[in-house]
């Protein structure tokens, strides 16, 4: 009962508490068996809805308890301690519910006058249930750490871009999205800086548990996070360095490796992706030791890697992935190069900002593409010039990953596809070419339930990239759909870049 003498029966709560309870025993009990397809999955985007509401009642309730001193009453510092108490949470779990709630919730000023919601817009879509709140946590990340000079409107404008990714996307893709922004809006780094990040680096090794084991820990700098997706694209690939697979043995390092033997080593594979890079991360090290030559006590090569050149400062040898040598692949735009803002982008997917970009480039001698305002590449420099690897390089810089719609999978992961098939006449062409995963290059063919891809002409909303055609049981009308998975950070941070702009912010 609250000061006015009001229950949660008096109010209609507890009926409609009820009512979702009744819900719930009734979808737990039986009642989805007799649901078809389409309305069990209509019935789990109702449900969505509804949950993603009730988690905006969760913000209103954590503002009521503040407002109302229950911690102070209850004996708790303050509204973290006093939600993980009464409702068990874990302290991650209250902490953001807190934060949300100051972000998202409507509280009353010293006069008792409400005052403006923080995030307006995020709050009006998580009331409404469009937005989850790993969403809404994503947006706030982002807009804390935008510079302290970005000017109002331009703040409000990049909130209601991001709400309206957020109404289609995902929320995994905000922290791509918040990357992008910051490099744009803060390239000298006084939100986050390269000295900060490197402040941050570490890793840690425990001590070994009772089964032997030790747990590994810690923060990796943008640039040996490159390097290291670089070298894992190769060696954690399924059926790469398997300790579990005596048949692998010889899947090591620096060996080349018939596609044929991969293909039937990856069938046999059970290991999960944390198993994988355990394991390539062992084969790497151990394609790094010295062996001792028995007769004459001197160390000679290591397990098929030159020790001998790595001590020398020469790059060590990994063979190839994908037809490329495996090495860091970096992609940036000639506009950001030449106003040394924005990001530039790894064929993993990762982010770098422009200078650790140029100062990797300068001391590891990754591949470099620059494009210009349209994305085709200007140039492109690398370590060992290949003749066959030109164009999956431009394929890298263009297309970034995986083409297919609503792909996430990275450009080292991918394989150059001939969008009219090589067997039909197409051309080994750039125009001709497409990055696609192995999962989605499966699901192109001629059969009833098989996709198309063409590549789109310059009356196209999106000229020379790759359209991707369902097949007729999924969309009758056989409308082309590009991937702007790979691009989303870009587009945006473009748009709140040029917000800031119109506004005459400081950090644009």
């Amino acid at each position: 009962m609250n000061s006015k003498g009001e229950t949660l029966d008096s109010t209609g709560i507890g009926a409609l508490m009820t009512a979702i309870t009744n819900v719930a025993d009734n979808a737990l009990h039986g009642g989805l068996k007799p649901l078809a397809d389409i309305d069990a999955v209509e019935f789990m985007r109702r449900l969505e809805i509804c949950k993603r509401q009730l988690a905006a009642v969760d913000s209103a309730l954590v503002i009521e308890i503040a407002e109302r001193d229950l911690p102070r009453k209850a004996g708790v510092k303050d509204v973290v301690p006093f939600l993980r108490q009464t409702l068990g949470l874990s302290r991650y779990d209250a902490a953001m519910r807190v934060k949300i709630a100051e972000a998202c919730g409507e509280f009353l000023g010293a006069d008792g006058t409400p005052r403006p919601v923080t995030l307006a817009a995020t709050a009006n879509a998580f009331e409404a249930g469009v937005i989850s709140r790993d969403h809404v946590r994503g947006i706030v990340d982002i807009m804390t750490h935008l510079p302290a000079d970005v000017p109002a409107p331009a703040r409000v404008e990049t909130e209601a871009l991001l709400v309206e990714h957020c109404v289609t996307g995902h929320p995994d893709d905000l922290p791509k999205i918040g990357r992008e922004i910051l490099a744009r809006l803060d390239p000298e780094g006084t939100v986050i800086s390269d000295a900060d990040r490197r402040r941050r680096r570490g890793i840690t090794i425990s001590r070994p548990g009772v089964d032997g084991m030790s747990k590994i820990e810690g923060w990796l700098t943008p640039e040996l996070r490159a390097l290291l997706d670089a070298i894992f694209a190769k060696l954690a690939r399924p059926g790469m360095c398997n300790l579990d697979d005596a048949d692998t043995e010889i899947l090591t390092a620096t060996t080349h490796v018939e596609s044929k033997v991969l293909e039937a080593a990856a069938r046999r594979d059970r290991r999960d992706a944390g198993q994988r890079t355990h394991d390539a991360l062992f084969a790497l090290v151990t394609a790094l030791q010295p062996v001792t030559d028995t007769a004459t006590g001197v160390d000679a090569a290591g397990a098929g890697v030159g020790v001998a050149a790595a001590r020398a400062g020469k790059p060590v040898k990994l063979g190839k992935h994908r037809g490329l040598p495996v090495e860091v692949v970096v992609t940036m735009s000639l506009a950001d190069l030449e106003k040394g803002a924005g990001v530039a982008t790894t064929a993993s997917g990762g982010h770098l900002s422009i200078n650790e970009a140029l100062k990797l480039a300068k001391g590891s001698r990754p591949v470099l593409a620059i494009l210009d305002k349209d994305e085709i590449p200007l140039y492109l420099a690398h370590g060992e010039r290949l003749a066959s690897s030109g164009q999956r390089l431009a394929l890298i810089a263009r297309d970034r990953g995986c083409t297919h719609p609503g792909c996430d999978v990275p450009a080292s992961m991918c394989a150059a596809h001939h969008v009219i098939d090589w067997a039909k006449g197409g051309p080994t062409d750039l125009n001709n070419l497409a990055l696609v995963c192995d999962h989605h290059h499966a699901m192109v063919n001629d059969s009833e339930h098989g996709w198309q891809t063409v590549m789109l002409g310059k009356d196209s909303a999106h000229p020379g990239r790759v359209g991707w055609i369902a097949p007729a049981t999924l969309d009758p009308s056989h409308t082309p759909h590009v991937n702007d998975k790979h691009h989303l950070g870009e587009r945006v941070a473009t748009a709140v870049d040029s917000s800031c702009r119109k506004w005459g912010s400081r950090a644009a």
